[in-house]
């Protein structure tokens, strides 16, 4: 079942939790946890000079980080065994608007795949955090910022390629930078059909596979990635993708164990990995809550 999204206000401020994982009113230390990110729209990247952003985390606070994604880890592999897969689906955790420090620790406890939903924090942290970390963006790109985020040197993935200019963008920006492997790419699919998201037609999703397959030679087509419905069960999404996958495998004649399916986040992993992901973005229930400024 998914687990439902609770809310606790802290003066003006609203913050989300997934419910289990909701902290109660006299946790000081769940509160530390929380950094500001204001709304500058979806392509517009955190404001770095907020001073939240740059608080160095206690100790115990590193710990429970790490706690919690062993705890999100061992349910990864828990349903993975109870469906019999092969292999476990990747899990990415995804530590927006958190300091460097809390990714530090999680690197060194041996978790290697993180992601990034702004162009400028993941430049920021990249700078800030071992070589050895394998960055997956997995938020809206615009064009024009193909550029600072292809300056990341450890760079494994774009999870968010919409469109077939986004492509040709990345593409160039791949050969300016003197990338010597291609870069890993996800089309990103928007399969609930809702304005509010971004990516790609699922009716066309084999048309702009092709596409990028033919003209960007310096990126690598590793999948499709859709984001579920938030307020509705998100399993008709999650389906949807996987026969988007099916008609790309069909009508390219491409192995379909090759070709990931990245969906499931915090609220509905477990869910996800029931209907096939291979990939899995974990954050609030790894970092904490964000905290939204209305």
């Amino acid at each position: 079942m998914r687990r439902p999204i609770s809310t606790c206000r802290v003066g003006s401020t609203v913050c989300l939790f997934p419910s289990a994982a909701r902290p109660s009113p006299a946790s000081s230390s769940a509160l530390r946890l929380q950094f500001q990110s204001r709304s500058l729209g979806t392509s517009s990247p955190i404001e770095m000079e907020n001073p939240e952003f740059n608080i160095e985390p206690t100790a115990e606070e590193c710990a429970e980080v790490v706690r919690r994604l062993n705890g999100i880890q061992q349910e990864v592999t828990e349903v993975s065994q109870r469906l019999g897969l092969k292999q476990e689906p990747r899990l990415v955790a995804v530590s927006k608007t958190k300091p460097a420090a809390l990714v530090r620790a999680c690197f060194e406890a041996g978790h290697v795949h993180f992601g990034e939903n702004y162009v400028q924090e993941l430049v920021t942290k990249s700078k800030q955090l071992p070589e050895g970390i394998k960055w997956r963006f997995i938020g809206h790109l615009q064009s024009n910022k193909c550029k600072q985020v292809l300056s990341v040197p450890n760079l494994d993935c774009v999870e968010t390629v919409d469109s077939v200019k986004l492509a040709t963008a990345l593409d160039k920006a791949a050969a300016a930078a003197g990338r010597t492997t291609p870069l890993s790419i996800l089309v990103q699919i928007n399969t609930s059909g809702e304005e509010s998201k971004s990516g790609a037609d699922p009716e066309k999703v084999v048309d702009v596979v092709k596409e990028i397959r033919e003209k960007c030679s310096r990126l690598h087509f590793a999948g499709l990635m859709t984001i579920g419905r938030f307020d509705e069960h998100p399993e008709p999404d999650f389906r949807k993708l996987v026969e988007c996958r099916k008609k790309v495998c069909d009508e390219l004649g491409l192995p379909v164990e090759q070709v990931e399916l990245s969906m499931g986040m915090s609220h509905d992993f477990k869910i996800a990995i029931e209907e096939g992901s291979t990939n899995v973005r974990v954050g609030s229930s790894i970092f904490g809550a964000r905290v939204y400024h209305k």
